[in-house]
């Protein structure tokens, strides 16, 4: 559907992009990940048009779109800001690209009600200005305006980032309904790891104009390829001093473990003691001090086997769990 190949965007002397290639298939929701300035919103607005490359090309359904103008692409736009007309009404920001397009007022009126419903916006917030609704609402009419153009795809850049906690995981959740059910080829941009992890078929992840792998959910978290991937995704153990030499860990390269791979017993593996807890509920979050270094360790929760600052246990590790890079 969309394809990116060697492209490199330069801002003077400054290589914003070096060599990303990129396919998302008809019908993903593929996001870019990565911490702030490490290209993902570049890549995105390069595959929008508002960014040419120095080098490469932007492939859509087969076709170059390199040199394609913006409004000729067929990509619907959320930005983070929403980018929303405030004095306008709800009804006529999502009619907005239509009447761009010069569709008759029956057409349109037809077009804006079925994506308003299907985005879950009444009649009567249509008739409202966007700067009387809530944020959440706000991203619904971004989401409205961008999908009531019938777009081969639709970009978000950052499209929760302006929303409190748990909204954003009310809306993510939706985000992901929506985009299942109108089954839109979706390039989403964010810094959120978790976000990435619970709405994606397929993230690339980005650091420093460079993409440091790709793939499912799964393959991100589990598999991680680089020690970048593996400390950007999610919390993880560096495993350090005794651990390293009991289980014969080669010592020119950096081993790290999820939290939750490691089990906690009263016998085997390392002895250890509770330096403190964090209760979750669904969870309980360990600090465990094993002589040499302090393990953070998941553990389901039971509501009977709770340990409390001070307990001796025994961490259990299989080498298996285990993620291993080069030293640099």
């Amino acid at each position: 559907m969309i394809r990116l190949n060697n492209i490199f965007v330069k801002f003077g002397d400054f290589e914003a992009l070096r060599d990303i290639n990129v396919h998302v298939k008809e019908g993903q929701f593929y996001t870019f990940l990565g911490p702030s300035g490490c290209g993902k919103t570049t890549t995105l607005r390069t595959i929008t048009g508002f960014i040419e490359p120095s080098a490469g090309s932007v492939f859509m359904a087969g076709n170059d779109i390199t040199h394609v103008p913006i409004e000729k692409r067929n990509i619907g736009i959320v930005f983070q800001s929403y980018a929303l007309f405030p004095t306008m009404t709800v009804y006529d920001n999502i009619a907005f690209g239509l009447k761009i397009k010069k569709l008759n007022k029956q057409e349109i009126d037809k077009k804006v009600r079925t994506i308003a419903a299907k985005v879950d916006l009444s009649d009567e917030q249509l008739e409202k200005a966007v700067s009387q609704l809530s944020g959440g609402q706000q991203q619904r009419v971004a989401i409205a305006r961008a999908l009531v153009t019938e777009p081969a795809i639709i970009c978000m850049d950052e499209p929760l980032s302006n929303l409190d906690a748990k909204l954003r995981v009310q809306l993510r959740n939706e985000l992901k309904k929506m985009q299942r059910e109108f089954g839109i080829t979706t390039i989403y941009v964010t810094h959120d790891q978790e976000e990435a992890l619970t709405l994606s078929d397929c993230i690339s992840v980005f650091n420093h104009g460079v993409i440091e792998q790709t793939g499912t959910p799964n393959d991100i978290y589990n598999h991680s390829q680089t020690e970048f991937v593996a400390n950007f995704i999610g919390d993880i153990n560096k495993l350090e001093g005794q651990i390293t030499s009991s289980l014969g860990l080669d010592d020119k390269q950096n081993h790290f473990i999820r939290l939750e791979r490691i089990r906690v017993g009263d016998n085997g593996g390392f002895e250890g003691v509770i330096d403190s807890q964090e209760y979750y509920g669904l969870y309980i979050k360990y600090y465990i001090n094993t002589g040499g270094q302090v393990l953070k360790v998941i553990e389901k929760n039971d509501g009977v086997n709770i340990y409390r600052p001070g307990d001796k246990v025994n961490v259990i590790i299989n080498p298996q769990d285990i993620m291993s890079y080069a030293k640099g």
